[in-house]
């Protein structure tokens, strides 16, 4: 009996030492990250049988250590910790273009507002140098803004290209390490007997939770507990001891963006999807890259071009302090197009503005298949894009040269590049056109109330300028006008009501309005009082009631010197609605990209707390099972210390009786 209480002892002895030093080494990774609470697994010994007594307990025996780990919560917890890095990914980097366009001293918006006021300012004085030089200088300093800004978003997009490279490189790290300790999981278990090396277990699922951190995965444990790691659609990262390689490349779409590939067997690097790719902080990169910073640079870009093309046409419909009609005042980006560095085929590509008011901030992909037929999809919303009348898709018109081959494509960007290269053309400020070409006047001998509007012009107007004075002479027995210019033959002009409706009357032929008196079926240009009346792009209107014979001259204006008329109308263009299709001016589309922006930066925002919370919600839960909790080790210290004190005594009283059982025999 006291030898088996030795054994009993022992055991004893043996269970509570390795439960100490499980303890022990709980205290001892308190703090150390990834780390599960492992808990020595005592067991009885069973029991030896002795006729006519029964069964005697054998002790003891630690029939294995175990870490205390849950995979759900560690899966719900790498899935939270990986949407949680996307948002805080997402909104740290739009925060800075959110900063950057609702400044309200270094933004735009009060950079063009500037601009407006001084051509207002140039309009009340035209004959003013220091008005002229200020809307120069008010010019080169909105030009300046939107290349500063322009210059930003593209510092912005560099920096994001080197954090993608970055990520890449640690992505491989981490799947290396994965398979690595993969190997080593399977080695020592076989040579354990199945027991599990929990801490090679821990440093694993750490791992992964680091590279959950950086994209989205999925996980599969395989039979005999190896990982299978898989990222974006299904691509396989890790597959047992084996590790996938990825590489940053040059997108072959546009070599401007570093995206991510995969290298196959044969060295050869494959770009995947970006859109498949989610999670993580690469997921945030990139989905900020193609919903935010994308459509940012296009909206820039397309504000500074409808800009210079409406600021353009007014200007070269004025005269300046020469006399001369009026130049391009900005310079203007054209459509870009970027063929694909994997296209066999012949076909080259180019674009032009067909109508910037119908540009949109998105860029478009042109594909190829077989026939050749072509397919233009609109990228921010995925939509296909079926050219209107005059064969242009959203206000660009595409330009073929040869023919593709199935599979081609090209990305379009028609107004990535606007902001980048607005400048201004105009430095001298006599070259300012303020004047409007045309001026206007009634006959001293008139005799009746009818008064002559100043006149305005049109784009018709710079094909077939003034060649003299045009004088108009009322006939008041016809109610109508003659006088109207009809060299060449086909000269014609509209009569707009005040409700819109227009006539055109067509002269070169017997009797037409040109003559006085008429000879044929016309009478002249019938007169409604407050009509206008249009012709080779000059538009007047006559008010009042003109007598018989009054007459009312119309002809070029050779000094811009006291005119501001051609400035007004550049003024009106601040709310003149020229973008989006007509529904929005130079301000209105800042204003709804400083919105948009400032919008999706809130909403960012608030997903993202309402992440974080949620991870710290299943980080406690896992810590909960899994963390150490150093005062129940502090109380689990002195409980197994108390047994192995017991166990300890337990031999002693064996020992004593053992000495007893001796003493006796002597």
């Amino acid at each position: 009996m006291s030898n088996n209480m030795f054994y009993v002892g022992l055991s004893g002895l043996n269970a509570a030492q390795a439960a100490l030093v499980t303890t022990g080494h709980n205290s001892a990774n308190v703090n150390t990250i990834g780390y599960n609470r492992q808990t020595a697994q005592i067991n009885s010994a069973g029991g030896t049988y002795r006729p006519s007594i029964g069964f005697f307990g054998n002790g003891a025996k630690v029939t294995d250590v175990t870490r205390n780990y849950d995979q759900y919560l560690s899966s719900q917890l790498n899935q939270a910790q990986s949407q949680n890095q996307s948002l805080s990914t997402y909104y740290t980097q739009i925060s800075q273009i959110d900063n950057l366009l609702a400044n309200q001293t270094a933004g735009l918006a009060p950079k063009m507002q500037t601009l407006f006021t001084h051509v207002q300012a140039l309009a009340n004085t035209p004959a003013d140098p220091s008005a002229r030089q200020q809307l120069i200088s008010s010019s080169q300093a909105l030009a300046n803004q939107f290349r500063s800004m322009d210059q930003y978003l593209n510092g912005v997009s560099s920096s994001l290209n080197d954090q993608v490279a970055g990520s890449v490189d640690q992505i491989n790290t981490y799947a290396e390490q994965i398979a690595s300790l993969n190997k080593q999981v399977a080695m020592f278990s076989g040579v354990g007997g199945g027991q599990a090396p929990n801490d090679l277990l821990d440093q694993r699922d750490q791992l992964v939770n680091e590279l959950g951190k950086l994209v989205g995965t999925k996980l599969v444990v395989q039979d005999g507990g190896q990982y299978n790691v898989f990222i974006g659609n299904g691509q396989t990262l890790v597959l047992g001891d084996k590790a996938s390689k990825l590489a940053a490349v040059s997108s072959s779409s546009d070599p401007s963006r570093t995206t991510i590939a995969v290298v196959n067997a044969a060295g050869k690097a494959v770009e995947l999807q970006e859109s498949q790719i989610t999670g993580g902080s690469l997921g945030g990169l990139l989905q900020f890259r193609n919903e935010t910073l994308t459509a940012a640079q296009n909206s820039l870009g397309r504000i500074a071009i409808a800009m210079a093309d409406n600021f353009n046409a007014q200007h070269k419909l004025g005269i300046d302090l020469n006399g001369a009609l009026g130049e391009d005042f900005f310079s203007q980006a054209s459509p870009g197009v970027i063929s694909n560095s994997k296209n066999t085929g012949g076909l080259t590509l180019t674009a032009e503005f067909s109508d910037i008011g119908q540009l949109t901030t998105s860029d478009y992909r042109l594909d190829v298949s077989a026939g050749p037929t072509y397919t233009v999809t609109r990228l921010s919303d995925n939509t296909v894009v079926t050219p209107d009348a005059t064969g242009s898709y959203d206000g660009v018109k595409l330009n073929f040269n040869g023919a593709g081959a199935a599979g081609d494509s090209f990305l379009i960007q028609p107004t990535r590049t606007g902001a980048r290269d607005l400048t201004v053309l105009v430095t001298d400020p006599a070259k300012l056109a303020a004047a409007s070409p045309i001026i206007t006047g009634n006959a001293a001998a008139n005799q009746g109330s009818g008064a002559i509007s100043a006149g305005a012009v049109d784009a018709n107007y710079l094909t077939s300028p003034l060649g003299g004075q045009v004088t108009l002479s009322y006939d008041s027995v016809n109610k109508s006008f003659s006088g109207f210019p009809s060299v060449p033959v086909g000269s014609a002009v509209t009569v707009t009501q005040a409700d819109g409706t227009a006539t055109t009357y067509n002269p070169g032929v017997a009797g037409s309005y040109d003559t006085i008196p008429p000879t044929g079926p016309f009478a002249g240009v019938p007169y409604t009082a407050g009509a206008k009346m249009s012709f080779d792009g000059v538009t007047i209107e006559v008010s009042g009631k003109p007598a018989n014979g009054d007459t009312f001259t119309i002809g070029k204006n050779t000094s811009g010197v006291s005119d501001g008329s051609n400035a007004l109308l550049l003024g009106g263009l601040q709310s003149k609605k020229t973008m989006g299709g007509g529904t929005a001016s130079f301000s209105d589309a800042y204003g709804q990209l400083v919105s948009s922006i400032g919008n999706k930066t809130r909403q960012v925002e608030i997903a993202n707390k309402a992440q974080t919370s949620l991870t710290m919600q299943i980080s406690t839960a896992q810590q909960s099972v899994s963390g150490v909790n150093q005062d129940e080790e502090t109380a689990n210290l002195l409980m197994f210390q108390q047994m192995y004190q017991a166990n300890a005594k337990v031999i002693q009283t064996a020992s004593t009786m053992f000495d007893a059982v001796l003493g006796i025999s002597r």
